[in-house]
């Protein structure tokens, strides 16, 4: 059986899809993707070659190294790039907010991070040092957990940068993917693309908790 905080989860998860989904049908109903595609997004963000990429990018780091959700990011990403683009820098954008986190977390903000989250940090270390690679990349892909707090305590334990930043990266991708792919539908076939990105996302969160229960992460990284 799925625990509560795996269902709540998924749940929360399958709300902001849901939301994404209904900003779509808005936005095509009121006539706002035309006004956004053709105003600001083209006067900002997409075709303006490296300033554009570059801008985005930074927005897409900010927004996510706070604790703004990445598949907002991957939304929006794919809104602007379209879903394979959109994927990749979208992606690359919350590798970027993860970056920003865990340095600070590991270089300034260590004294404050593990006073209040000490306990947490022994727990993810002792999960994290069997595989830092593999097991980044597991926790990236489970429907549960706290992108923000997984960022903050990891720059407090000992596993290396690259292992961690390179696992983050691998297991962006099939959220980010998904969540793009919604992002493009605004603008080219809303309702297959909808359709198309809930069945993935059902798919993802399915794998993901079989992932959940076969490394037994429920009695180790619950908190």
């Amino acid at each position: 059986m799925i625990n509560a905080k795996t269902r709540k989860a998924i749940f929360k998860a399958f709300i902001i899809f849901a939301l994404l989904a209904a900003a779509i049908y808005l936005f095509r109903i009121s006539g706002l993707d035309e006004v956004l595609n053709k105003q600001w997004m083209d006067a900002h963000i997409r075709g303006r070659g490296f300033t554009g990429y570059a801008l985005f990018l930074l927005l897409a780091a900010g927004f996510t190294a706070v604790g703004c959700p990445r598949q907002l990011i991957g939304f929006f990403a794919g809104y602007v790039y379209g879903a394979l683009f959109g994927t990749i820098m979208g992606a690359t954008g919350a590798l970027l907010g993860c970056a920003l986190a865990f340095y600070y977390a590991r270089f300034a903000g260590r004294k404050v991070i593990e006073a209040r989250l000490g306990a947490r940090t022994a727990k993810l270390n002792n999960f994290l040092k069997k595989d830092p690679f593999q097991m980044t990349v597991v926790v990236r892909l489970l429907p549960v957990g706290s992108n923000i707090l997984t960022n903050l305590i990891a720059g407090v334990t000992s596993i290396s940068s690259l292992s961690f930043l390179s696992g983050s990266i691998v297991g962006y991708i099939p959220q980010t993917f998904i969540f793009a792919l919604l992002g493009s539908g605004v603008n080219v076939d809303p309702v297959w693309r909808t359709t198309i990105s809930a069945v993935l996302l059902v798919i993802s969160s399915l794998l993901g908790y079989r992932l959940y229960k076969s490394y037994r992460i429920e009695t180790t990284l619950d908190d």
